[in-house]
């Protein structure tokens, strides 16, 4: 982790980057490029932060070969990283989604190692590196966000060794036997190491990640926090890493499930479906890792056993697309309406199926009317590093009602614990209590959502990133030799990294 070679400071205190830029393009029929705000998650979280502290978004633009200069957008500056066509198929669609997503998801399919893509990987790193590094200002902030870029952190490092630099991992991370498995092992820990704090969902994935250290460097641990030492073998700072569960902005959420046409919206959504008694919803990106076949085939036998009724009982099944160009996607999405087809065949009526799948992606309001509708919503992902459907299915039951399935296997299960647990494997099991949600009498109901809402509303994501950043702020800042001046004007308070400076969000 050299510190040799440093760039010129920029004028950013706050630097984000991520794979994605926050904004949607158009290209026009005279080839003018025109952006418009993509709202989610991590803009919600950070927008405000970034507008106070005059900050930078490092990203890529979504298309091949699209060059523009950075510009300014809601009072934050947008930094575009320019990708070929085939960077996108070897560093995005090859190393990203079709190594590292199903290694890091337990391998509940096989990860391809290429050498060329993981080579595309080191490349298009180096060039998110690179521009940040030269936003960054001096004694600033930098936060890179998740597993397409975790070779940033070291690479800005040896860039930038006067900033602060955190990074977050929004999905799992794997279990020592499965990290094990990667050619390029050492490379990513080495990568995350660059950074002070390294954020993870679950406490059971920071600990996986510790392990790791201990097993493939020398660098001693103690808790969660890694030593880094330099050249000479002392002690050159600590890197801690530890659990910062993401969140939803649910105010907001159970605001738009308040308001009136979308209260409408629910009740016409019931009469499009013919009034079941009971309404079940999943909503899933079309991913292997998030169960729909173990749901839908759980849900068929409930409806072969006699323990559900068509159509008294109906399943909406929202599979918005996703990785297309992947095969293990299009087989998904083969297999599922495959399925689906059989089920309906099997036990639909005529006007009333017994799944209506819908293969598309839906606006916030008419997902709100879709959870104010469902009885039952059920997420039973394999593997998932938080799913943030569960909680927005609970910001938009301010009438305290509804059931919400949940999978132990996703971070979400260790805080909505007012749920009802299942492990989507056990086809029985979930079987089992799919029903006993159906059968959940309205008192019941009641106290586990009020439970459920708490706490939703309570660790929202703003307080997901104040979390994350206040651990980042008591770091101390390097003097790097060839440095001068001030600390610069992030307003982020020094402390030791070893001492509890901040309790992350539980």
């Amino acid at each position: 982790m050299s510190q040799s070679n440093p760039v010129d400071a920029g004028e950013y205190d706050l630097v984000a980057v991520a794979n994605r830029l926050p904004v949607d393009f158009t290209v026009d029929d005279a080839g003018e490029v025109s952006w418009s705000r993509s709202p989610g998650g991590l803009v919600t979280a950070l927008e405000p932060m970034m507008q106070a502290a005059d900050g930078a978004w490092v990203g890529w633009s979504g298309a091949p070969d699209l060059a523009h200069e950075p510009f300014d957008g809601d009072d934050i500056r947008l930094v575009p990283v320019t990708l070929s066509a085939e960077e996108i198929e070897l560093y995005y669609e090859g190393f990203s989604n079709d190594t590292l997503w199903p290694l890091y998801h337990d391998v509940i399919t096989a990860p391809a190692y290429h050498r060329q893509w993981w080579e595309a990987y080191r490349r298009v790193n180096r060039r998110f590196a690179e521009a940040a590094a030269a936003q960054v200002a001096r004694g600033g902030t930098v936060w890179v966000h998740d597993y397409q870029l975790q070779l940033v952190p070291a690479m800005i490092r040896e860039l930038r060794p006067d900033v602060r630099i955190g990074f977050f991992n929004h999905i799992p991370f794997p279990g020592l036997e499965i990290f094990a498995q990667l050619p390029w092992r050492r490379q990513i820990v080495e990568g995350l190491l660059g950074a002070d704090v390294i954020g993870f969902q679950r406490a059971s994935d920071a600990s996986n990640f510790v392990r790791a250290v201990r097993r493939l460097t020398d660098l001693t641990t103690r808790g969660q926090v890694v030593t880094v030492t330099g050249a000479d073998g002392r002690a050159e700072r600590h890197v801690r890493a530890a659990a910062f569960p993401i969140s939803i902005d649910s105010a907001h959420f159970d605001q738009l499930a308040r308001r009136p046409e979308v209260q409408q919206r629910a009740r016409e959504i019931r009469e499009e479906l013919g009034n079941p008694q009971t309404l079940l919803l999943g909503v899933d990106r079309l991913d292997y890792t998030k169960g729909i076949r173990h749901r839908v085939k759980a849900f068929g036998e409930l409806v072969e056993d006699g323990r559900l009724t068509v159509p008294e009982a109906t399943l909406v099944q929202v599979a918005s697309p996703s990785r297309e160009n992947v095969g293990a996607y299009q087989q998904l999405r083969e297999d599922v309406e495959l399925l689906v087809g059989r089920i309906n065949g099997d036990f639909g009526h005529l006007g009333h199926p017994a799944v209506h799948y819908l293969h598309h992606s839906y606006p916030p309001k008419e997902m709100a009317a879709l959870y104010l509708a469902a009885d039952v919503m059920l997420v039973t992902a394999l593997r998932d590093g938080m799913n943030l459907v569960a909680k927005e299915y609970v910001a938009a039951r301010s009438d305290d009602r509804g059931v919400l399935v949940l999978s132990e296997f996703t971070g979400a299960a260790d805080e909505l614990t007012g749920a009802v647990m299942v492990n989507p494997h056990d086809i029985d099991g979930m079987k089992d209590m799919i029903v006993r949600a159906v059968e959940m009498d309205a008192r019941e109901q009641r106290k586990r959502m009020r439970r459920l809402r708490r706490r939703v509303l309570e660790d929202d994501v703003a307080k997901w990133s104040r979390s994350f950043l206040s651990v980042l702020g008591a770091v101390p800042l390097a003097e790097p030799a060839g440095w001068t001046g001030s600390a610069g004007s992030s307003g982020l308070a020094a402390g030791d990294p070893t001492e509890e400076a901040a309790e992350p969000v539980r």
